[in-house]
């Protein structure tokens, strides 16, 4: 994939996403940043700074000037499109923080053109890299789930986008994505949802987006599950899952799986950083390797369409059924 060893990485977004994203590049081997893309000269210029990079206004002069192998889009979900439209010109790897966008035409225009062009992606799904998700597929190996429940309880981010239907698809779309990639990755394809919200004013003038969510969902195979999201509170409260099976109930978060079997209750720790695994991995698939945990963009798309799905039932108030190829 890379004429040398150094493999050149284009960053588009100089916030807190890519600032992180930019760190764990530098600190891995042969990685170089040699880019930054932002529309905020000062941010661009700060972040290529720490790096020994180039700041640059947008995607298209850093691809041009730069020359990366790979560009990394960490943009807010209102401003994906044009970095991707970028990246798929240059026929550059790439990688996309989620959620791929704030609605899902959006998504699937960009889904489409990356197919069409044959790229090697990864998003930004990172709990997948998790050692304890892998466990916890290996512990329903042959146990079909009956019931997985998730939650996501916390407060309201700072960016003024988020509160916005148009700026972050809200809450479900945003945030509980994680969770929803973990419901089909654990429980199986999600075949219809239906979903309510509400709106206390808790979010300031200006918010349009529901501030308490709950869906039922039914997978493939007959499972059911249920997503359970908040920004009420005043800091996360909660953000997993748990998993029942036949003889087995699971607990997941980011730092821990708990499993209950034959009367006993086992506490994991992770063993992994997943925000260092994923790019990490990424930069060994530009690299021509095998990253097994990679979460492409096809399979981002496919978590998407469910999160949209969620909202579109919110909003509309009836069922969404998916399609069995999304």
């Amino acid at each position: 994939m890379v004429a040398s060893d150094l493999v050149r990485v284009g960053l588009v977004g100089a916030g807190g996403v890519g600032s992180r994203h930019a760190r764990v590049l530098s600190g891995l081997p042969d990685v170089a940043v040699v880019g930054v893309a932002d529309p905020d000269p000062a941010s661009a210029g700060r972040l290529a700074g720490l790096h020994g990079a180039r700041a640059f206004p947008h995607a298209g002069s850093l691809v041009r000037i730069a020359r990366p192998d790979a560009l990394y889009v960490c943009v807010p979900p209102f401003a994906h499109g044009e970095p991707e439209a970028v990246a798929v010109d240059h026929r550059l790897a790439l990688f996309v923080e989620k959620p791929l966008a704030a609605d899902l035409p959006t998504a699937e225009r960009i889904g489409d053109a990356i197919a069409a062009a044959g790229l090697v992606t990864a998003t930004g799904y990172h709990w997948r890299c998790l050692d304890t998700v892998r466990r916890a597929r290996d512990l329903l190996d042959g146990r079909r789930p009956g019931l997985v429940a998730a939650r996501w309880l916390d407060k309201v981010p700072p960016p003024a986008w988020w509160t916005t239907w148009t700026g972050s698809g809200g809450q479900m779309t945003e945030q509980v994505t994680h969770l929803i990639d973990l419901v089909r990755h654990l429980g199986g394809e999600v075949e219809s949802v239906v979903a309510h919200g509400t709106a206390l004013g808790h979010c300031g003038p200006g918010a349009d987006i529901d501030e308490a969510s709950v869906a039922i969902l039914r997978l493939a195979g007959g499972a059911v599950a249920t997503l359970t999201a908040s920004c009420l509170g005043p800091d996360r409260q909660a953000a997993g899952l748990d998993v029942v099976a036949p003889g087995l109930g699971l607990e997941l978060t980011e730092t821990e799986l708990v499993v209950h079997e034959g009367g006993t209750t086992e506490r994991i720790p992770a063993g992994v950083d997943p925000r260092t695994a994923v790019d990490a991995g990424f930069v060994t698939l530009v690299r021509g390797g095998v990253f097994p945990e990679a979460v492409s963009y096809d399979e981002a798309l496919r978590t998407h369409r469910v999160g949209c799905a969620v909202t579109l039932s919110a909003r509309e108030g009836h069922v969404v059924h998916l399609s069995p190829a999304a």
